[in-house]
């Protein structure tokens, strides 16, 4: 993640299901928080609407076309340096399957199984909140 001149990013997710299990992305060994797992998404660009923003880093990442369907939450985490607003939507898959393109791998993942894979502070709040709100 780039930091802005404010110290604030705006990041979005998208929760993609298939037979009630989750994508999910790992971190490259290079990145800011590297090697976590995460939902596949990505910085907001200044100018950039979040739809914009959401496709543009589910196809750098996975190299799929995304459909927005719902908001599902919005979470602020204090990182130190850093103040991330975290927006997490439902998208719809389509018909291509997704693959590591800009990642360090991608799992399909049941929500039981969550708590095997590391996430960075501010996903492992969406992580909570979802499971508290049945996905």
């Amino acid at each position: 993640m780039a930091a802005s001149r404010s110290g604030r990013l705006r990041v979005v997710s998208a929760e993609i299901q298939r037979d009630g299990r989750y994508l999910l992305t790992q971190r490259s060994a290079h990145a800011v928080l590297p090697l976590l797992w995460e939902f596949p998404g990505g910085r907001v660009r200044e100018g950039e609407s979040d739809a914009d923003a959401l496709s543009r880093a589910v196809q750098f990442r996975v190299g799929i076309d995304v459909e927005l369907d719902e908001k599902l939450m919005e979470i602020v985490h204090d990182y130190g340096d850093n103040q991330v607003t975290l927006v997490v939507y439902r998208c719809s898959l389509p018909a291509h399957e997704p693959f590591a393109n800009n990642v360090q791998a991608i799992a399909w993942v049941l929500p039981e199984e969550f708590a095997d894979y590391p996430f960075p502070a501010a996903d492992q709040k969406t992580i909570e909140q979802l499971m508290q709100e049945g996905g």
